[in-house]
């Protein structure tokens, strides 16, 4: 009996001290990382598409990965946040603002994907959420239509509530914020929102008017972090003056959405770390290309927040 024991005892201890002779390897979770990339020329700045699969190299903090799944033209529908400032230093330029964001709604329902959606929210002291995700344009309209500009700024209150109601949403997801400038009165900062929108898979568009032409009356803060924003996410940042430079850059944005490339892939053969956010990078083959994609991934689960009242 007592030989048995001995016998079961080495035989148990033998791949523990493999294990431990090995050198330790982290794999995320199985989750599948989904990246969305637009990718365009470097000296033209143009969208470029026809590219294949091979044309594209990840890597996940530095390690080379296999991408999984690869959409040259992808189908999956949009599921676009439309965030829009109705703080009182935006009162000058709200009707024209909204305007142009139903000229891009219309076309966005037109010529999209039918299964394409949008949700409306505002923020100014507080965020609202006027409509859950649809393609009723006349609901959308009705709610955008009598809205009133006053009071604060909660710019980052608004990008955390709607990236959580991104993140049940398949497809893709998009946050579309039309603001005047930084954050005044958001329980949540910068580095919440920026967050919320990396573990939503949301790349971040913004449309910062720009009332004020005078550098030295311009909210310089709110315009880096937008840009930073955008830049994190994959997203970009626009500053037209309101009228037609407006329309011209809600239509590149839609631009941008029916072109994107769509990949993904399970992270492996990562080394272990102790920081939570995985960078990420694409390489194109041609030197004269770049992808724009999101910066990286949180890896650990979301921790619970308070439900958008």
């Amino acid at each position: 009996m007592g030989r048995i024991a001995v016998v079961a005892l080495a035989f148990w201890l033998t791949p523990l001290r493999a294990q431990q002779e090995r050198p330790p390897v982290f794999r995320a979770d199985v989750r599948l990382v989904r990246l969305l990339a637009t990718v365009k020329d470097i000296y033209t700045g143009h969208l470029t598409g026809g590219l294949n699969k091979e044309d594209f190299t990840i890597y996940d903090n530095d390690v080379r990965q296999q991408a999984a799944i690869f959409e040259r033209t992808t189908e999956q529908p949009l599921s676009i946040a439309l965030l829009l400032d109705t703080s009182g230093s935006i009162a000058k330029d709200l009707k024209i603002a909204v305007d142009s964001v139903k000229r891009f709604l219309s076309a966005l329902f037109r010529e999209g994907n039918p299964a394409d959606e949008v949700a409306l929210y505002t923020f100014n002291w507080e965020v609202q959420q006027h409509t859950a995700f649809t393609r009723n344009f006349q609901q959308i309209e009705k709610r955008i239509q009598p809205l009133k500009a006053e009071a604060g700024t909660s710019l980052y209150d608004a990008i955390h509530y709607s990236s959580r109601a991104l993140e049940k949403r398949n497809g893709r997801h998009v946050i579309l914020i039309v603001t005047d400038g930084g954050d005044t009165t958001s329980y949540y900062k910068y580095h919440d929102a920026l967050e919320a929108a990396h573990r939503a898979d949301a790349p971040i568009y913004s449309i910062l008017l720009m009332p004020i032409t005078n550098d030295a009356g311009r909210n310089i803060g709110g315009e880096n972090a937008l840009t930073t924003l955008g830049q994190s996410t994959g997203g970009r940042v626009f500053t037209p003056s309101a009228g037609p430079e407006l329309d011209q850059a809600l239509a590149e944005i839609l631009r941008d959405l029916r072109t994107q490339y769509f990949l993904a892939y399970y992270p492996r053969n990562l080394p272990r770390t102790d920081k939570r956010f995985h960078t990420i990078r694409i390489e194109i083959a041609r030197a004269d290309l770049r992808a724009i994609t999101r910066s990286g991934y949180y890896e650990d689960a979301t921790p619970h927040q308070p439900e958008l009242k």
